[in-house]
């Protein structure tokens, strides 16, 4: 992350109330002070944060999580405290406020409002959408937000809702909007929301329609100027901290911003937000806008175990002054919310841990659904769940009068449990975590070209972990993953933004028929693919939109309990689903390129006849410095090199 530097404090640090809003006695090292204030017309504001609480509502002390009850008793503590010093304050979160899960899944079961909704209620004075707040589709969005009590606005710049009327009638009621205006401390705070451009792409928003975060951004920070509002703050939800770094640089008039969907941790020294961790930056981190203003940029890690708190000293004008502020943990040791415990933990965790007891087969292996493991390479879960929905597309061909599948894909961001499940009993409640979204089967032709591409787009990421790294069925596949990765546009229409891909080399189905060799097409029939209806939809920026797929009417989840629990017979076997998968997706990077050495050659001479460059001659030297020639020497002189020599070449 590139930072600014920090600009000096010139005034008296208030002890009081940077002590005031965490439980150490003084300010974290590495933070700002605050002044006292200079004149009449400054103004303090604390802002309270978090993001990406993702429907982890239940306590899980094992994997550090400590349940929304406990964050919303400390959250209301820290509002309290703050709100005593006569500070302005505000509370605000930056999205993805739910997630697909076993939790949420119980909501969606019942009447009324999620229990999301529930928990959260009366802690906001605004809230971001992210990509997860999508997932389900605009109805369970609608959902969410009308069950909070009382009313809070929701906020999307960047995003037109009027395709939607569910969400559209929320726009009306003034319950989703661009933007709002928070009366705290006798002043006005403007509060802009944004998401992420690629929200068609890895969610599911329907008619939706996203536009260029800048452009919105800016435009509703001029509307709120013109207004008289000079304190403004941007909850944006663009998927990685140094979205939002980045974008600042570009901004004017925007005074804090809050990140989401990152995950990321900004903590000082002394801090108490995961404080074993490695920071990506200190908290907060600034960033020259366009102006060269510095501006607070500050988030938090998800899951409900962290609050951030920044103050901010404004002075008349809404410049700020100074600030200061500190990423604080949420304690196992925090009491739990009365109310909260009592309409949302106790329930739920009755609910969930029925799910959990219901038994539906047994594994003699450990089952791999590590997050980095299924979006690089196959894994033995991968596989499981992969043949799950070819064998619901088989079982139900008949029925719906669609030809059985060859192959199956799913993509690895679709699996959600990250964990490695052990030998032993499977649950109703594995095949919740494993795929908690509403995912449904689907299955149509896709040509040989378009199978094509999608292994392309598929592997594009590597070798980052990106979510649509593909689990498959019925086929193998190998790919070279230091050839040109295909370039999509993925903030707009997922068309082809540059090299079209050419790492896919080896596609063979089951019942040996070749698909692609040696990087090419062979000439054939199409390919008839089960999958998932958001990657049919073109989730994930898979070039299957406008194909005609039938829905089966089983959800991924459903088809994954009954390939345990009926097709497998309730047993999965080690020799099924080995521990690293069965070598259905394989790499196969190119052999070496060499070269003997003739008379008259020298390492100038080679670098001009194969690299087109005698002055690359070092490349060569130093690839193969360490090799033993079968002489037994080795190339210890960039001008001694000897006839018969066989030296590697660099790749390309």
């Amino acid at each position: 992350m590139t930072l600014t530097r920090q600009r000096p404090a010139v005034l008296l640090l208030a002890l009081s109330l940077v002590a005031a809003l965490g439980t150490a006695p003084a300010p974290a090292a590495g933070a700002q002070p605050v002044p006292v204030p200079i004149s009449a017309d400054t103004f303090t504001l604390t802002i309270l944060h978090n993001n990406d609480g993702e429907s982890k509502l239940l306590p899980d002390e094992d994997a550090g999580f400590p349940g929304v009850a406990r964050f919303a008793a400390q959250m209301k503590a820290m509002q309290a405290t703050a709100a005593a010093t006569g500070s302005g304050v505000v509370t605000l979160t930056s999205g993805d406020n739910f997630l697909a899960s076993q939790e949420l899944n119980v909501s969606l079961a019942r009447d009324g409002a999620l229990y999301d909704s529930i928990a959260l209620s009366g802690l906001y004075d605004a809230m971001a959408l992210g990509n997860h707040d999508f997932d389900p589709g605009p109805e369970v969005t609608a959902r969410f937000i009308e069950g909070f009590d009382p009313a809070v606005t929701f906020l999307s710049a960047n995003a037109d809702f009027s395709g939607e009327p569910v969400l559209q009638a929320l726009v009306d009621s003034g319950r989703l909007a661009a933007s709002t205006v928070v009366e705290t401390g006798g002043q006005q705070v403007g509060v802009i929301g944004a998401v992420t451009p690629q929200l068609r792409n890895i969610s599911s928003p329907r008619n939706v329609v996203i536009s260029d975060v800048l452009a919105a951004v800016r435009a509703e920070a001029e509307r709120l100027t013109a207004q008289g509002v000079n304190k403004i703050v941007l909850v944006s939800h663009l998927q990685d901290v140094n979205e939002e770094v980045a974008l600042v640089g570009d901004l004017a008039g925007v005074d804090v911003v809050i990140a989401g969907g990152g995950d990321d941790l900004l903590r000082n020294e002394g801090d108490s937000c995961m404080p074993d961790d490695e920071p990506a930056g200190p908290y907060p981190t600034l960033v020259a806008d366009s102006t060269g203003t510095d501006v607070p940029v500050i988030t938090a890690p998800g899951g409900y175990r962290c609050i951030g708190a920044l103050t901010v000293v404004f002075d008349g004008d809404g410049n700020i002054v100074s600030h200061a502020g500190r990423s604080t943990g949420v304690g196992f040791d925090v009491a739990p919310d009365p109310a909260v415990q009592a309409d949302v933990i106790e329930p739920l965790a009755a609910a969930v841990a029925e799910i959990d007891a219901d038994v539906i087969g047994t594994s003699e292996v450990d089952l791999d659904g590590r997050r980095a493991m299924v979006r690089t390479g196959a894994t033995n879960q991968g596989n499981l769940h992969a043949d799950a929905l070819r064998a619901t597309a088989a079982n139900l061909a008949a029925e719906f009068g669609t030809p059985a599948p060859d192959v199956a894909i799913q993509n690895g961001g679709g699996i959600r449990n990250d964990a490695v499940i052990p030998a032993g009993p499977i649950t109703a409640g594995d095949t919740w975590d494993i795929a908690p979204f509403r995912n449904f089967v689907v299955v149509g032709e896709v040509s040989r070209e378009t199978f094509h591409v999608l292994l392309e787009q598929a592997a594009d990421r590597i070798p980052g972990a990106g979510g649509q790294f593909p689990q498959v069925s019925g086929f193998t596949f190998s790919y070279d993953p230091t050839a040109p990765a295909r370039d999509t546009d993925r903030a707009g229409d997922c068309s082809l933004a540059g090299n079209p891909g050419s790492r896919i080399r080896e596609v063979t189905l089951d019942d040996g028929t070749a698909i692609v060799r040696d990087g090419a097409v062979v000439a054939g029939g199409p390919v008839v693919l089960a999958t998932i209806d958001f990657l049919a939809n073109g989730g994930d920026c898979y070039p299957l939109a406008g194909i005609e797929f039938t829905k089966l009417g089983v959800s991924y989840q459903q088809a994954l309990a009954n390939y345990i629990a009926e097709d497998l017979g309730g047993r999965i076997t080690a020799a099924a689903y080995p521990v690293g998968g069965d070598a259905r997706i394989t790499t196969a990077e190119p052999e070496p390129v060499t070269v003997t050495v003739r008379p008259g050659d020298s390492l100038w001479r080679l670098a001009s006849r194969h690299l087109g460059s005698g002055q690359r001659w070092r490349e060569i030297f130093d690839l193969n410095r360490s090799w033993v020639q079968a002489d037994g020497r080795t190339l210890r002189d960039p001008n001694l090199i000897l006839i018969g020599w066989v030296l590697e070449l660099p790749a390309g």
